[in-house]
Formats: C-alpha cells, sequence, structure tokens
C-alpha cells in the first residue's frame, strides 16, 4: 500500500503531456551536466589555480618579510625588493584584527589558508576592504603590512565561465525547444485526426514527422481506410440482400398464388420453387459467408505451407472441384504464420470461382524468403482487364461472358479473398492465366 502511494506521489510530480515529459528527457540531463560540470569545474580548477597562484605569491612575501627581518625590523630596508614584485610594504599597517572576506569569495577560502600555512608571522589577511587588493599584516619585531594586486592570488573574472555556461544552456534550449515542437506537432495532428475519426469525423490527414510517427500515421490511415471499407460493404450488404432476394421470393410469391387447393402442383413447379429456395439459401449463406468476423480473431500461427496447400487441394477435389496442384515450391515443414481459417476461405472462394466460370483450374505456390504466393488459375473466359478492379468490389457480377456456363452467385467470392489477403497485409491480384488462358487470381501475403 506504501508503494503505490509513493508511486502515485511521484506521479503526480512529473508531466503527463508528451511535451512536458519530452522536454523533462531533454532539459533534465543538460542541466544536471551543466551544474555538475560547472560545480566541479569551479571547485576544482580554480582552487588549484588559486592555491598554486598564491603559493608563488606567498614565496615573495616570504623573501620580503625576510630581507625586512635581516635589515632589523626596518620595513624602509624592504621596499628595494618589494617594489619590483608589485608589492606595497605599509608601516604601520591599517586597524583590523583577524582575517577578513566577504561571504561569496570562494577562492579567499584558499588563499587565506594557503598565505597562513607558507608565510610564517602573519597576524591577519583582509580580503574584505577592497576586493582589488590584499591586505597581509605582518607581526613581528616591527608591525608592517604588504599590499599587492588580488589577480595576483586568484584567477581573474571566473563569472565569464558561469556567463557563458548560462548564455550557451538558455540558446540551446531555446533551439531544443523549437525543435521538439516541431516533431511533436505531426504526434497532436495524428491525435487530432484520431479523435475526429472517433466522433465520426473524417478529416485530411497526411502523415509527417519521423519515421515511427510516420509509421503510426500510415497504420491509422490504413485502418480509417479498413474500417470505411467494411463500413461500406455493410451498406452494400443490406442493399444486396433486399436486391438480390427480391427476384426469388417474387417467382415464389407468384407460383403460390398461382396454385389451386383442388389441382396439386406439378413437378416442374415444385423442381422451380426448389430451385429459388436453393437460390436464396446460397445467397444467404454467402452474405453470412462474407459479414462472418469471427475467423478475423483468430491469432496468426506459423503453419508449414505444404501441409497446407497439400490440404485445401484435396478438400476441394473432395467436394467435386475439377482443381489439381500444379506446384508447390516449399520445403517440407517449410513455414509461413498467417490465420488458417481466413486464408483456406479465401482459397476456397478461388477454387470455387474457378471451377464454376471453367472446365479445371490448377493451383501454385511459392514461398520466398519474405512472401507466400498462392495462384489459382483456370481456362474459363476470364475477366477484362478493364473490369479487374471492379471484380473485386463486393456484389459485382460482370456480363454473360463470365456467366456463359450458367454461374449463379452473389459476387462475393473475389470480395472475401481480397479482404483476407489485406488482413494479412497482403494484396489479391488478378490477371489473364499463361498456362491454361482463363482468370489467374494471386494470393501474396507476408511470410
Amino acid at each position: 500500500m506504501a508503494n503505490h502511494s509513493e508511486g502515485d506521489w511521484l506521479k503526480g510530480i512529473f508531466p503527463r503531456g508528451i511535451y512536458g515529459r519530452a522536454a523533462l528527457i531533454l532539459f533534465l540531463p543538460v542541466v544536471v551536466v551543466t551544474l555538475v560540470v560547472g560545480v566541479m569545474f569551479l571547485q576544482r580548477h580554480f582552487e588549484d589555480v588559486t592555491r598554486q597562484m598564491t603559493s608563488s605569491m606567498a614565496r615573495e612575501l616570504a623573501f620580503v618579510a625576510a630581507r625586512i627581518d635581516g635589515a632589523g625590523g626596518q620595513p624602509d630596508a624592504g621596499r628595494a625588493i618589494a617594489a619590483p614584485l608589485g608589492i606595497t610594504i605599509v608601516a604601520p599597517p591599517p586597524p583590523g584584527q583577524g582575517d577578513r572576506r566577504v561571504f561569496y569569495d570562494l577562492s579567499g577560502r584558499v588563499v587565506i589558508e594557503t598565505l597562513r600555512a607558507q608565510v610564517p608571522g602573519i597576524a591577519a589577511i583582509d580580503l574584505a576592504g577592497d576586493d582589488r587588493r590584499v591586505i597581509v599584516t605582518m607581526a613581528r619585531d616591527v608591525s608592517y603590512a604588504l599590499e599587492f594586486d588580488r589577480r595576483r592570488v586568484s584567477a581573474s573574472n571566473p563569472h565569464q565561465l558561469l556567463v557563458l555556461m548560462v548564455v550557451t544552456s538558455a540558446l540551446m534550449t531555446g533551439i531544443a525547444t523549437v525543435f521538439l515542437r516541431n516533431q511533436l506537432r505531426p504526434i497532436r495532428r495524428l491525435a487530432e485526426a484520431a479523435e475526429d475519426y472517433g466522433k465520426g469525423r473524417i478529416v485530411a490527414y497526411r502523415p509527417s514527422g519521423a519515421t515511427e510517427v510516420r509509421s503510426a500515421g500510415t497504420a491509422f490511415l490504413d485502418m480509417r481506410n479498413r474500417l470505411e471499407r467494411q463500413n461500406e460493404q455493410r451498406k452494400m450488404m443490406l442493399s444486396g440482400i433486399s436486391h438480390d432476394l427480391r427476384t426469388p421470393l417474387t417467382r415464389l410469391r407468384l407460383g403460390l398464388s398461382m396454385m389451386s387447393p383442388d389441382m396439386p402442383p406439378d413437378a416442374e413447379d415444385l423442381r422451380a420453387m426448389e430451385s429459388d429456395i436453393a437460390e436464396m439459401d446460397r445467397m444467404v449463406a454467402a452474405f453470412l459467408d462474407y459479414a462472418r468476423d469471427e475467423a478475423r480473431e483468430s491469432p496468426p500461427e506459423p503453419t508449414p505451407v505444404s501441409d497446407f496447400v497439400e490440404a485445401v487441394v484435396a478438400d476441394a477435389q473432395r467436394a467435386g472441384h475439377p482443381v489439381t496442384l500444379h506446384d508447390l515450391v516449399a520445403e517440407t515443414g517449410e513455414r509461413a504464420t498467417f490465420r488458417r481459417d481466413m486464408l483456406r476461405r479465401a482459397l476456397e472462394n478461388l477454387i470455387g470461382n474457378a471451377a464454376r466460370y471453367g472446365t479445371r483450374a490448377e493451383l501454385d505456390a511459392v514461398l520466398g524468403p519474405r512472401s507466400l504466393r498462392i495462384g489459382i488459375e483456370d481456362d474459363g473466359p476470364g475477366i477484362p482487364a478493364e473490369s479487374l478492379d471492379a471484380a473485386m468490389r463486393p456484389f459485382t457480377r460482370l456480363d454473360a461472358s463470365r456467366n456463359r456456363n450458367g454461374g449463379q452467385g452473389a459476387g462475393l467470392g473475389l470480395a472475401i479473398a481480397a479482404d483476407v489477403a489485406r488482413a494479412h497485409g497482403g494484396q489479391l491480384r488478378l490477371g489473364r492465366g499463361r498456362r491454361l488462358g482463363g482468370l489467374r487470381a494471386e494470393i501474396v501475403i507476408p511470410r
């Protein structure tokens, strides 16, 4: 319970939007690295430089103090050598006791420690009276003070590094903000398009941005187009049911109205009504088969291609279809990943179409390194090139040349096969067969 509360508390601190989280991921490391580098540089580099400069200055101060001590404690005796070294001797020393420095003078602490460690006889060190001068009060036989420029013991202008770091960080932060906004704009556009589509509005959307965002946008467009196509097909199915069932129902109604209780119907009328009922049953089965979505819910599974194709051909032959396996380019046990029920249903529709419009059909399959291609070819009249796209639309029946063998159907076979191919990320190709001269239908799906 405590862990859960702690997790909720942490979630409340961090931003919820992708812009805030991306900014946190981008800017937090920059700020931390800048602070760490700045502090380490200021603390280590400036302290080391200050200590070295102060040590050098301490030797000069000790030399001047030694000369004054050697002259019997007369400060004037040391002026001859102090002046060339940039040291001013002040006697008597200015009033004041103890070491002094301002609180923000970080290098002053190092200066005081180093001078006291290397120069004996120091009474006080004043760094606060004049921030540009250092006054060292000596307490020997005679009291005097040694004064010199502060720049000789401290690195000059240490604030330049801080200013440079702040300005550079602000500049890079501004550039990163603009770049981040440009990268997040496509994500927001994708979210708005998805939200509008969820409300029933279709707005223009074009994938843009980084590769991952483009992939997500393309997947969204594919999903939206697939849903729109399915909605359109459902509408067409409803209109197709009412249109296609009207003709046999009219014939049945007419036949029933002409029957008389005094005279039983003859065999020809009964056969006609049975034919109408069979036609209606076939249409309803086709409509239900097309509308059924249970097979789409089954996950794809790795399946041996040779066993699957041979089983489909064997089942079609047992059903009375004149189909043979022409060629199978796949090693035994070699697998491809697909939904077996969906692909079997699509192939059965293609084989049924081939058997309906021709006298024989051949199936061939090739399992390549990236895709699986299954083709079905018949010796029927085929489909004109200008009608290939229309043939894959549901409830579409072509002219009499395609129906010269008396084929009757709901116009859903090719549409089902095309939907199955698209559901697998592939496509259905139609064309003229080279071996048998009729229609050749190929399903190509990724392996």
